[in-house]
């Protein structure tokens, strides 16, 4: 027996679970890619001698996904100590 959330609503409707998991996938991918990317660009500055290794470093990420009409725009700061 199913969920409410499994039932198509009238017109059409989004299976909740399956879009949950969907996005939760995606971020995990972008987690994991983001965070390997950032700390082998902090890596190379240090080593080029473009970063000290004690700096706090203001991040902006921006998700746009094709057929929604507004992006997703997530800040923050990455300490280095």
């Amino acid at each position: 027996m199913g969920s409410a959330a499994d039932v198509e609503k009238p017109g059409g409707g989004v299976d909740e679970e399956a879009l949950n998991m969907s996005v939760r996938k995606f971020l995990k991918t972008l987690g994991v890619t983001a965070q390997r990317e950032i700390e082998l660009a902090v890596r190379e500055g240090i080593d080029a001698g473009d970063l000290r290794g004690d700096e706090a470093l203001e991040a902006t990420a921006t998700v746009a996904v094709s057929g929604l009409p507004q992006e997703v725009v997530v800040t923050g700061t990455i300490r280095l100590s």
